[in-house]
């Protein structure tokens, strides 16, 4: 391993992540990133935000047991609430048209 290696492997240990996006593709992955660091996912949904804290996922990607397993994970509907990650991870739909 060379030293550059080692100094990366050392970073993502010290990874704080964002997942900005929390649909059908973000939460699930928020969920998954929570299992192995801290995690944070942003909507700019207040109501999506408060229907996560509450425990649901109305998309029925995440189950209930899962959301309240994953004690890595917060989420925010400010962006000031994820100026400290160091990764961020962009998870919206992207218009085709």
């Amino acid at each position: 391993m060379h030293h550059s290696q080692a100094v990366e492997m050392h970073k993502l240990d010290e990874s704080k992540i964002a997942i900005i996006g929390l649909g059908y593709v973000g939460l699930p992955l928020a969920v998954e990133f929570s299992k192995h660091f801290p995690t944070i996912g942003f909507d700019i949904s207040p109501g999506r935000i408060n229907e996560l804290l509450a425990g649901n996922d109305l998309t029925l990607e995440i189950s209930v047991a899962e959301l309240a397993a994953a004690n890595k994970l917060s989420f925010v509907s400010d962006v000031a609430g994820i100026q400290s990650c160091n990764v961020y991870i962009v998870t919206v739909p992207t218009p085709i048209d």
